[in-house]
């Protein structure tokens, strides 16, 4: 017989959305809360220093490890899809990157129907569960738990880049997360002291000695549990037994894009036809669970320069051991990196209304993380389309909740996301060119030069490019059809449900998606606070 338990709310996931509503909601010791986490604690080192990234990712103790399935959009490839499985979730993982998105964006969400989204309302949320360190403003918040701060690291190339960008008509902007995003400048990132701030850190360490949180890590939800049209609890494996732990409010589902589709589905929420072809018993029919997937795709160039970068400070196990003492004594250095130094947001076309694409520049260049640099001096500039039309889907292929579900993102598949691509890499090759950019330039190593038409720009677009490891909106919010949570967040059609995480936007956001995540958990705990 499985183990049973009860609770007030149950929040499965401890990533970026998990750990916010963990907190918020215990700080009520009147709700008694169980937070659910896959993986386990947040020991591991690499995960608190910021380049940690590197040895986290594609790491089975910290990284689900999911991979896409073949892709005719990118001739047929499979692409790794990184996930946190640890406390913390992505954010334990991730290049720290510290963006919010457009205005735009939000308040394009309140034109699909979803009243309290749009900008105005949303940006309070932000600034409280920042701490950012240029201090409070109209922007900016200062004292909340996540801990927000400069990009301290500077290298010459990426003065370079900026300059290059400029001469591009690119204007500078300090602040990408103030009145307006477009422009170029260093990112902001998640950490602080030379330490990644994850929410595990910033939410949940100040929560976890609340008598009324309970934290259970190695702990895989497998269903929610239901009776009739009311979700009652969740069913989850741990240390091999069945365990059952139900609720008196709420369950929260907080496993993200990847994990919030597959639990719905393997508890018979979704399309009755995929459901029955898996002989799992219909409890409501939602076709929209899994459906609705958006991720950012990136095409990434690589340049080798006459300037040396951080290859040149990375490339020799002495030269690795001085910049480990460096960041031992100091915080300071090359381990301090986030993913990227330098971001822009722009338009891959003067026709375009508002920035369409992102680059992340990296003062380093290597085939993929955890391979190491490549042994010369280069660069690294991605640049992806920021509002895909491409959709995908997340279907589970068995009911076992242990089997990976298919990952299919449709990537190019319309013909603006073609263009936008190949538009973006112009614009780099423009950057490249540029006066303050190009004595410096040696040559382009990845795609190469051999790709100069459209057509065979269609081609390395196909063959090079890489998740920029955003996938959302598989659970989005909205009132139409495809949609499978309302603007509160509730699951149609079922009570005592709600999923709180990226999965529920209903468009992608124009940048990073980490901030976002954050903040829809900050809203969704005011709301379910409120009843």
């Amino acid at each position: 017989m499985p183990q049973t338990n009860q609770y007030d709310y149950i929040i499965v996931g401890a990533g970026s959305a998990g750990c916010v509503l963990a907190n918020r909601l215990s700080a009520d010791p009147a709700n008694k809360v169980l937070l659910l986490e896959a993986g386990k604690r947040d020991t591991n080192p690499w995960i608190h220093v910021p380049v940690g990234y590197f040895k986290t990712m594609h790491n089975p103790a910290t990284d689900w490890c999911y991979l896409t399935d073949p892709d005719p959009g990118i001739a047929g490839r499979r692409l790794q899809w990184p996930r946190g499985k640890v406390l913390g979730g992505s954010s334990s993982i991730n290049g720290l990157l510290y963006v919010r998105g457009q205005r735009e964006d939000y308040d394009r969400w309140a034109e699909l129907g979803n009243q309290g989204w749009d900008y105005d309302n949303i940006l309070p949320y932000f600034k409280k569960s920042e701490d950012q360190e240029r201090g409070e403003s109209e922007y900016h918040g200062s004292g909340g738990p996540q801990k927000v701060s400069n990009l301290r690291l500077r290298r010459p190339i990426a003065d370079h880049f900026i300059a290059g960008a400029q001469e591009c008509q690119i204007p500078l902007n300090d602040d990408y997360n103030g009145e307006k995003q477009e422009g170029i400048g260093y990112f902001q990132q998640t950490a602080h002291n030379g330490f990644r701030w994850s929410t595990a850190k910033s939410f949940l360490r100040p929560a976890r000695k609340r008598s009324n949180l309970q934290i259970v890590t190695k702990a895989h939800t497998t269903r929610v549990l239901f009776e009739g049209k009311k979700a009652v609890g969740v069913e989850y494996l741990r240390g091999g037994k069945t365990i059952q732990a139900h609720c008196n409010a709420e369950v929260l589902l907080s496993a993200g894009a990847i994990g919030s589709p597959q639990i719905l589905q393997c508890s018979g929420v979704g399309a009755p036809s995929h459901l029955q072809s898996l002989d799992i018993p219909v409890v409501h029919r939602l076709p929209g669970v899994g459906e609705n997937l958006q991720d950012h795709l990136q095409i990434r160039l690589v340049y080798k320069t006459s300037e040396q970068t951080l290859n040149d400070e990375l490339n020799s196990a002495l030269k690795r051991m001085k910049v480990g003492l460096q960041y031992g004594l100091f915080r300071t250095g090359a381990l301090t990196l986030a993913a990227s130094q330098v971001t822009i947001f722009t338009r891959s076309s003067p026709e375009v209304e508002r920035p369409d694409i992102q680059f992340h520049m990296q003062p380093l260049s290597a085939d993929k993380p955890g391979e190491g640099v490549h042994d010369f001096s280069a660069f690294t500039a991605s640049v992806c389309q920021l509002r895909p039309e491409s959709r995908g889907t997340i279907r589970i292929k068995s009911p076992d909740a242990s089997v990976y579900p298919s990952i299919q993102p449709n990537y190019l598949s319309t013909e603006n996301d073609l263009r936008t691509a190949i538009n973006g890499v112009k614009v780099a090759r423009r950057i490249a060119d540029a006066p303050s950019m190009a004595p410096y330039i040696i040559d382009e190593y990845v795609p190469g030069t051999a790709y100069e038409t459209d057509e065979q720009l269609e081609m390395a677009v196909r063959l090079f490019s890489q998740t920029i490891y955003h996938p959302t909106s598989t659970c989005k919010m909205g009132h139409d059809d495809q949609s499978v949570v309302d603007d509160k967040l509730k699951v149609h059609g079922i009570e005592g449900l709600r999923v709180v995480d990226a999965s529920i936007m209903p468009e992608i956001v124009s940048g990073n998606t980490n901030a976002p995540t954050i903040m829809i958990a900050e809203k969704a705990a005011d709301m379910i606070l409120a009843g």
